[in-house]
Order: C-alpha cells, then structure tokens, then sequence
C-alpha cells in the first residue's frame, strides 16, 4: 500500500476511551517505530488511559487482543511479519488477520490492525513510522480504531454518525 488516497488526519477529542496497544516483539527497531507511531496517535487525540501489552509474535496477537477488547473501547494490534524462504509467513499472516478479524466482529470492539506483512526489512522500515520512513502504520491504524470507536459509540446511542 503506497499511502496514495489516504484520508487526511485531522485528530478529534478521544479523551473519554479507553484504549490498549497489543505489540509483538519481533523485529524490535520495526516495532519501536510501530509503536511510537500509535504513541503519536493516541497523543493527537487526547487519550489519557491506554494499556501497552507485549506478546512474543504476530501469531500471539490476536488472543491477547480478544481480552483487552472486553474491557476497552478500542485494541491497537501491532505486528510485523517478513516473508521467508517457507510458507511460515503466509500462515502467520493469515492467522494474525483472521484472528483479529474475529476479535472485532465477535466484541464489537474496533481492532486497528497495524500489521506490517513485507517482503523484507527495507520495506517494514519503510511502513514503520521511523525518521527516514514514508509511511506511518502505527500512527495509522492507531487513528482508525479510534475513529471507528467513535462511530460505534455514535450508533449506539442512536445518533448519526
């Protein structure tokens, strides 16, 4: 994804969420900028009361993700995969995406998914939020989840959103 077409970010007021970041810890110079990138975000739009969780891999994501979102607004899924010479990645991938697929639909809590799936490390590098970096997939998927828990809060309490 080349970031062509994105929308632009103007923050809104998210004090009132409650939000958690669920980081692997693979890949730690992909991951700090992953997560400074959410960081960046959940300071852009004000929201004060966050949980950081580290699990070892992107394959362990979605399980931790399923218990934060029972009691937080919105869960911030940070992972990297970088393909291989295997199938490994692929099954990694796939997990990690309909993991937390199901943990958005079975909750009703949104699930920004930050998960970088590359080819190699120059472009995890390049997607990470780090000086030098062209896109911020962080900050990103961050921003998306709280938007989406706003929408969410709006229809349920029966306004337009």
């Amino acid at each position: 994804m080349s970031g062509h077409g994105a929308p632009v970010d103007e923050p809104v007021d998210c004090s009132a969420l409650t939000v958690a970041v669920v980081a692997a810890q693979w890949h730690t110079e992909v991951m700090d900028g992953l997560l400074g990138g959410a960081r960046r975000a959940l300071a852009a739009y004000s929201v004060a009361d966050v949980t950081e969780v580290r699990v070892p891999g992107t394959f362990e994501l979605p399980v931790v993700a399923a218990e934060l979102a029972r009691t937080h607004d919105a869960v911030i899924a940070l992972g990297v995969v970088i393909r291989g010479g295997t199938p490994h990645f692929e099954y990694v991938c796939s997990a990690a995406t309909d993991g937390l697929t199901m943990v958005a639909l079975d909750t009703g809590t949104p699930v920004g998914f930050g998960v970088l799936t590359c080819d190699n490390d120059e472009q995890a590098l390049d997607r990470a939020g780090l000086d030098g970096s062209s896109e911020d997939k962080g900050y990103e998927a961050t921003a998306a989840a709280l938007r989406t828990a706003l929408t969410l809060g709006d229809l349920r309490a029966g306004h337009d959103a």
